[in-house]
């Protein structure tokens, strides 16, 4: 999800030039104004897209200001969101149920991704500009430690069974394998181009990484750290953001090249179908419940599709907000949130939609 200028020897230099292209026309966007929709702090609307089964149910304001925002992860049980201020280096700590910003926690450039582990009572991200991944204790905000990654930590996955955290090292086209608890390293995978984001696959208990620079996913055996088969997908280009369907064995994944989301059949291994989204998807989501595919874009779309045995049905796809490229979904509620570096009063929020 990062923009970075860094490359690998020929592997990364085109697909690292489209990222800045992006950057730069998202920052243009960004500096000439304005969201589509502005709300006072915490409270209720009605607003609903034209063409996204949305309604805007709440804004509140945040903190750092006007810069990019990225990652977010959310611990349901506690109704606490932790959103990666990329452009302030900073975590925000928020309070979806009381509508307010609990903490920031400062000093960590560049931060990327964030994870949280409830069970640790732990939140991790990564200090891209740091080159490290950091983790927070949930609680206090104290940082417990900083462990080394290789170049441009990115996304973030968990593997409870090992008590690991991976961080993808997108420029270095590698993984990082930490120990959760101490903040050991406990293995470099190298994947053979760079990397998008790591999703941890309970049913197979295999972690599966996006490789942008071979247009393929790549599974990996978390305890010989082998990569044990890969997976093409053609017609994705620049593979980079992943949603995983657990139940169905299905793997979604946004192609940032050309505009795609393919659905990956894990079990059989091939490419069931294409859907066209945004341009540059970036971060994607599955509720399992609602069985509901987000797709959130660097170039602001939000695209919806809905699931059924394996096959998605498109439900909407419409331009939300420059910066819009991240969102969380909570499971319990079916409510997502997505954070907005600027509003028509160019102030950095938090939108919270529920479904229609």
């Amino acid at each position: 999800m990062g923009k970075s200028e860094r490359s690998v020897g020929n592997i990364a230099v085109s697909t690292h030039a489209q990222r800045r292209a992006t950057a730069v026309r998202w920052s243009t966007r960004l500096l000439v104004g304005a969201a589509l929709t502005a709300t006072v702090a915490g409270c209720s609307t009605s607003t609903q897209s034209a063409e996204l089964p949305l309604r805007q149910v709440s804004e509140m304001a945040l903190s750092g200001g006007p810069v990019r925002f990225d990652y977010t992860a959310m611990d349901v049980e506690r109704g606490r969101l932790f959103i990666a201020h990329m452009g302030a280096g900073e975590l925000i700590d928020v309070d979806v149920r009381a509508h307010g910003v609990l903490r920031t926690v400062p000093n960590l450039p560049d931060i990327h991704g964030v994870i949280v582990v409830p069970d640790k009572h732990r939140v991790y991200a990564t200090a891209t500009g740091d080159n490290q991944l950091v983790a927070i204790n949930e609680d206090s905000g104290e940082v417990v430690f900083r462990a080394p990654t290789d170049t441009y930590p990115d996304g973030l996955a968990y593997d409870p069974i090992r008590g690991t955290v991976w961080t993808t090292n997108e420029s270095a086209g590698t993984e990082t394998v930490i120990d959760a608890e101490g903040g050991a390293v406990r293995a470099t995978v190298p994947l053979g181009g760079e990397v998008g984001n790591v999703v941890y696959n309970p049913f197979t208990d295999r972690m599966v990484v996006a490789v942008q620079g071979r247009d393929d996913l790549a599974v990996i055996d978390p305890v010989s750290f082998a990569v044990t088969e890969r997976i093409s997908v053609p017609g994705c280009e620049h593979p980079h953001g992943q949603a995983l369907d657990v139940t169905d064995q299905v793997m979604f994944v946004g192609c940032e090249a050309n505009a795609t989301m393919v659905t990956v059949d894990l079990a059989n291994r091939h490419v069931i179908e294409h859907h066209e989204v945004g341009d540059s998807p970036d971060v994607l989501a599955y509720d399992s419940g609602t069985r509901r595919v987000y797709v959130a874009a660097e170039s602001g779309w939000v695209s919806i599709f809905d699931q059924d045995h394996r096959r998605l049905a498109a439900r909407g796809s419409d331009f939300l907000a420059d910066g819009a490229h991240s969102l969380a979904l909570d499971p319990t509620t079916h409510h997502i949130y997505i954070p907005i570096p600027k509003n028509r009063n160019g102030s950095p929020v938090l939108r919270e939609y529920e479904a229609t």
